[in-house]
């Protein structure tokens, strides 16, 4: 929660430190999230340029293995004072009555913290990941499986992927 009413106009940097409980978040979150706020107050809006950062823990997708990842988000929420027009289609602009002393992020800070998930979960970005034939770990050793040969008629499909590297 911000207090918003007593500021003078400029920029003010806050910090905010908390249980990642008080968000609605559980797994894979843990511990505490800390906000860094720089809320520059106008005369007649407040620009809030947020840094999330959270703790989670996740299994990599290519071995296996539980890790623990520092995850990391920059929004910007906008407030202008006055009456919400008809038709905003602004998601990080609110409107506010001139009488409101505080604005509350959670709601927010929640949606961006679910947002900083990555979409393929590694534990790091050369992770090797699992033979495919004997299941072996390929980052803590390598493995006594055979290479299969390959058909002569995907030999070409093999030597491009081979050029382009890809993982």
């Amino acid at each position: 929660m911000i207090k918003i009413n007593n500021l003078s106009e400029g920029t003010h940097h806050l910090e905010i430190e908390e249980k990642i409980d008080e968000l609605e978040l559980k797994e894979p979150f843990s511990g505490n999230y800390l906000v860094e706020v720089k809320l520059t107050k106008l005369h007649n809006r407040i620009i809030l340029d947020i840094d999330l950062k959270t703790t989670a823990f996740f299994e990599c997708d290519r071995c296996g293995v539980n890790y623990k990842s520092n995850l990391q988000n920059t929004f910007q929420m906008v407030y202008l004072f006055g009456d919400s027009p008809e038709e905003s289609n602004s998601v990080n602009t609110v409107y506010l009555s001139s009488d409101i002393d505080k604005t509350k992020l959670n709601k927010e800070l929640r949606d961006y913290a679910i947002l900083s998930i990555p979409m393929k979960k590694l534990c790091s970005e050369d992770c090797k990941g699992l033979c495919f034939r004997c299941g072996k770990n390929l980052n803590d050793d390598s493995c006594d499986c055979k290479t299969q040969q390959v058909d002569l008629r995907w030999k070409p499909l093999v030597e491009l992927k081979n050029k382009m590297d890809f993982n």
